[in-house]
């Protein structure tokens, strides 16, 4: 009697292990949602369910453990998934860990906190302050991932310690006003921006915007150095590495701050600040939609042959890049703002190009560390809008559910996900 319950047991288990299976999110040409099919990886992180990252494995795949609840979910947001037995699960990780292939299996453990820096009068109804948008908060409100908003003051109190990634804004970091000035200075959205911007300075003790924003951009250096995740766009990239290496100078004209611009702020310029960028020189012209020429213009591409081109990175050794650049496709296609690509002769040689468009000498896509932190810096303005000018309407992306240049900020949203030191504060 005992051995014949014992062998019914053993049936009982072995019929459980036969039935447990994995839910594989394929993020190849496949894949119907590639934005959504991130916020499913995120929804289930934030269920304290761990996934894996399957690093160039079918356009960098997703799997986590089965249930109806996720399968669910995965119907309900248009994801296209695969039930998979853990025998054949355990054997693509068996695939994956053969040193010949260039493959990589990333454990994801935690979702991670996101902060948005972005100005509050963004959510003023009828102020119409800020005339743009911004391609992070669109695809993180696309592929429903939480995140919450911070601006100068909260970043001055230090609350970014409460965060685990932050995205700037597409921000002016020097204090000019995004350099509107030649063409929008009447525009009632400008004069407001100017209004709200000097407000803010005054409120927390500064005399000019310049010097609020340099308060900002020393804080979040601080959170990258102790271990923070930092990704920004367009004029937030070049316009931070330019107010960190203007420190104690004076680099706006009467437009802007009212008094002069320090006549050899040029040559006064510390590099050694900086997170990305060196050698560059200041555009002189106080009226000229143009920061420096980090930004690299005139460009040698028209908008047909406007392609750049993502480096393979070995998975094994260097995960780090390898998670960054994963897709569907290698080419992508290149998209203009403020700040588009930049200047390959300007990039200092401690950062890692993870995308470029050879051809034109110039990249589009950094990463470096700095401390115990990370930072990645991405040219252009919104990936699947070529020209994105100011007053256009939002880009609607579930019109581009496969983009691959979104896709490029999503595995930036993960990428905290992989890290198990906490952070220092």
């Amino acid at each position: 009697m005992r051995r014949k319950l014992t062998l019914l047991l053993l049936l009982l288990v072995f019929a459980t292990a036969a039935r447990a299976s994995t839910i594989l999110i394929p993020m190849d040409d496949t894949q119907t949602d590639h934005l959504k099919a991130y916020g499913i990886t995120y929804w289930v992180l934030s269920n304290e369910i761990e996934a894996w990252w399957l690093l160039n494995y079918r356009g960098g795949s997703f799997a986590f453990p089965h249930s109806r609840a996720f399968e669910r979910e995965c119907l309900t947001r248009g994801v296209k998934y695969e039930v998979i037995a853990d025998s054949r699960f355990n054997g693509i990780l068996e695939e994956i860990a053969d040193p010949e292939r260039n493959m990589d299996a990333m454990k994801l453990e935690k979702a991670p906190k996101i902060a948005v820096y972005t100005p509050d009068y963004n959510f003023r109804e009828g102020t119409e302050v800020q005339p743009w948008d911004d391609a992070v908060t669109m695809v993180l409100t696309y592929a429903e991932i939480p995140y919450e908003t911070v601006y100068d003051t909260e970043v001055l109190e230090d609350k970014l310690v409460e965060y685990d990634w932050l995205h700037l804004h597409h921000e002016d970091f020097t204090g000019q006003f995004g350099r509107f000035y030649r063409s929008y200075h009447t525009a009632p959205w400008y004069r407001r921006q100017v209004a709200y911007q000097e407000e803010l300075a005054a409120k927390n003790g500064y005399a000019k915007v310049s010097q609020l924003k340099l308060g900002v951009v020393k804080k979040v250096r601080e959170y990258v150095a102790g271990g923070g995740f930092m990704f920004a766009m367009c004029s937030a990239t070049d316009s931070y590495d330019i107010a960190l290496a203007a420190d104690g100078l004076d680099i706006n004209a009467p437009y802007y701050d009212g008094d002069p611009i320090d006549p050899q702020a040029q040559s006064k310029l510390d590099f050694s600040k900086t997170f990305a960028f060196e050698n560059f020189q200041l555009e002189r012209n106080p009226l000229e939609y143009e920061f420096s020429d980090i930004d690299h213009n005139p460009r040698a591409v028209t908008q047909e042959q406007d392609y750049f081109t993502l480096f393979d990175f070995s998975a094994k050794w260097d995960p780090v890049p390898t998670m960054l650049t994963q897709n569907h496709v290698r080419t992508v296609k290149g998209f203009m703002g403020q700040t588009t690509a930049f200047t390959n002769s300007h990039i200092k040689s401690s950062v890692l190009v993870l995308g470029e468009n050879k051809p034109a000498s110039e990249a589009r896509y950094l990463h470096g560390q700095v401390g115990e932190g990370f930072f990645t810096f991405y040219g252009g303005h919104d990936p699947a809008d070529y020209r994105h000018l100011v007053n256009d309407p939002e880009t609607d992306l579930s019109l581009h559910p496969n983009s691959p240049g979104y896709r490029l900020i999503l595995n930036n949203i993960l990428f905290p996900a992989a890290k198990k030191k906490e952070r220092k504060t």
